[in-house]
């Protein structure tokens, strides 16, 4: 396997210094991605980088992924507008496990000569002082070569300014670079495109200090073909951590995708050949409304991430809420999941107390809760057969409800007609 072609193929690539491509047909190189410690998880922003270490190892080299523990005090200015927080070391060192975590999901660290490694810059900088690093590094860029950077050109043009951590910024990413191909003989860098600055201070370093060549390859930044930025919904970020987005949303978030970012999501996110890809595409195009590139591209990579038995509770509550699985399906999940299945859906809290005396079913749907605006409303509905908690049809106005109708001792699912639904919690 070509790792460039396969790059290409993929559309990933983005740039490409001259002689990455010929010292990589050559033998196994060794080359890294850095990661930004800014949380304890990763989202799926991140996992074009780590498709690209993941297609690096497949390709027979041996990857690296920087964990950032000096960068993250620092703050990269690139593609920002503003300054970042910076973080304490406590913190840091807690974002830095989840990393950590995450990444073994995805690389091998147990395969012979091309294992993965994970290093964290801030065991080199740690005791490298202030004096130290303007002498050993500073020296060897020019302030010139600094400010014809984009990424501080824009700063500085900006409203905002820049402020000298920022700026230095680029010299320690460059040292990085410098002491990996020093210390582990790390002779090409991957980034993002909007890195190619920082990545190319680190080839220039090597350059200058040591006489010393090395390598770069930027990937495209991912964009929807709306426009609008990738790996972000209405709320917020969607990580790979379960407790920050459900395998249920992290699915949902797939398998919604417009056909158009299918078809480059599938490419770039899973691992499938390329024929497997275009005979897919084909079988979507004969009938796109069966979103068949949607569901592998969200079958795959939630298993990647997730896990089978994870992937398999997406499946079964998606066809919870718009198909025929059973109300017994919920007590398979935790109250974290069940929060999470119903995020969006309108939800009423009642006491347990009103529980145990026994609540008629047209007072809890229009008294205690707001499923319907009037009692009027609900015994109409109800008379109609338009009406189910539990998934079960309500037959009588006079029906009445008590702590054994709970779902794991808590829950009433109600629904107005087949899609309209209500969380009831007990609590």
């Amino acid at each position: 396997m070509n790792f460039v072609e396969e790059l290409r193929w993929r559309g990933m690539l983005h740039d490409i210094m001259p002689g990455t491509e010929e010292l990589l047909n050559k033998g196994m190189v060794s080359g890294y991605i850095g990661f930004d410690p800014t949380a304890d998880s990763l989202h799926v922003g991140s996992l074009a980088q780590i498709m690209s270490l993941i297609h690096f190892q497949r390709a027979g080299h041996k990857p690296f992924a920087l964990v950032g523990g000096a960068t993250g005090m620092v703050g990269d200015p690139s593609g920002k507008s503003q300054e970042r927080n910076l973080l304490s070391e406590d913190a840091l060192q807690h974002n830095l496990a989840g990393i950590k975590a995450q990444l073994e999901k995805f690389l091998n660290f147990d395969c012979g000569d091309n294992s993965a490694q994970m290093v964290n810059n801030y065991d080199w900088f740690k005791n490298f002082t202030f004096l130290d690093f303007i002498r050993d590094v500073g020296k060897h860029i020019t302030v010139n070569y600094m400010m014809a950077k984009d990424s501080v050109k824009n700063r500085i043009n900006g409203d905002t300014g820049m402020s000298f951590t920022e700026f230095t910024y680029q010299l320690v990413q460059g040292y990085d670079f410098y002491y990996l191909w020093k210390n582990n003989n790390c002779a090409l860098q991957m980034g993002g495109s909007d890195q190619w600055g920082n990545i190319v201070t680190g080839t220039e370093l090597i350059r200058r200090k040591d006489a010393g060549e090395a390598y770069a390859i930027t990937t495209q930044l991912i964009k929807k073909a709306d426009g609008t930025k990738f790996g972000k919904t209405e709320g917020g970020n969607i990580w790979l951590d379960p407790e920050k987005t459900s395998p249920y949303k992290f699915y949902q978030f797939w398998l919604n995708t417009s056909d158009a970012d299918a078809k480059t999501y599938i490419r770039i996110f899973t691992l499938f050949d390329r024929e497997t890809i275009e005979s897919l595409e084909v079988e979507h195009d004969v009938a796109p409304h069966l979103r068949v590139l949607q569901k592998a591209l969200a079958k795959d990579i939630t298993i990647r991430v997730h896990g089978e038995t994870e992937y398999e509770k997406a499946i079964k509550s998606s066809e919870f809420l718009f198909g025929n699985v059973g109300i017994e399906f919920l007590s398979e999940l935790n109250d974290a999941e069940v929060i999470s299945l119903f995020e969006g859906v309108p939800n009423f809290t009642i006491s347990l107390s009103l529980m145990e005396q026994g609540v008629n079913v047209v007072d809890l749907l229009a008294i205690h809760t707001s499923v319907f605006p009037s009692k009027g409303e609900a015994k109409k509905m109800i008379q109609g057969g338009g009406t189910a908690i539990n998934k079960l049809k309500i037959n009588s106005v006079d029906e009445v409800y008590q702590p054994d109708n709970l779902i794991n001792g808590r829950y009433l699912v109600a629904q107005k007609g087949k899609k309209n639904y209500f969380l009831i919690i007990a609590e």
